[in-house]
């Protein structure tokens, strides 16, 4: 069965007058980045270039995002909502999406507190495929597999010892490297900590 929710065909212009609300998301952290509005023309800018473009109601104007700055938003997907009125796009900021500096619009206040876990699954496979000299991740990866189970099973107990023998800001810190170094190992197997939490999710529709 077709997914409505991505076909572009049954949008609405005439309910906005030929321009719909767009609403941008972080397509890793799910973080809120700006509001802007399309009409077709600039749904098909989007679509042909990657980039994300609206059409400014101050410029009268095709604008795509950062077109001075350089700070663009990458399409990802687009999906339209219930009424077929309105957009929501995922994108790959490449740089702040707001012209004050913040990752969004909204402040970097409104970004989900656990979106920084896709953040970082993302950085660290970048330091896999990058390898920058320098860096503690490239050394744990060209250090092997074993080596950072080993790492893993090392923050696992300080982890678990920090929970019955310490405050709750060395807990943290212990689950935080715990974290990190799971990331590191999932990314060494050719995984990701999405892949984990994919399973998390089905074992919880089972319920």
């Amino acid at each position: 069965m077709a997914d409505s929710n991505t076909d572009l065909s049954r949008l609405d212009w005439p309910k906005g007058d030929g321009l719909l609300p767009v609403i941008v998301q972080h397509w890793l952290s799910g973080e809120v980045l700006m509001l802007g509005y399309m009409n077709a023309e600039a749904l098909a800018e989007t679509r042909r270039s990657g980039r994300v473009t609206f059409w400014s109601r101050s410029k009268q104007r095709l604008w795509t995002k950062g077109e001075r700055s350089g700070h663009v938003l990458a399409l990802k997907s687009i999906r339209v909502d219930c009424d077929a009125d309105t957009l929501l796009v995922q994108a790959e900021p490449h740089g702040p999406t707001c012209h004050n500096g913040t990752s969004s619009c909204f402040g970097d206040e409104a970004g989900l507190p656990l979106g920084f876990l896709a953040e970082l699954d993302a950085l660290v496979a970048q330091r896999d495929a990058g390898r920058p000299q320098g860096s503690y991740t490239t050394a744990l990866f060209e250090g092997g597999i074993r080596r950072i189970a080993q790492k893993v099973g090392e923050e696992g107990v300080e982890t678990a010892l920090a929970a019955v023998a310490q405050g709750e800001e060395e807990l943290l810190g212990e689950a935080a490297d715990l974290l990190f170094h799971l990331a590191v190992l999932l990314r060494a197997r050719g995984l990701s900590l999405a892949d984990a939490v994919a399973v998390l999710a089905r074992r919880h529709a089972t319920r």
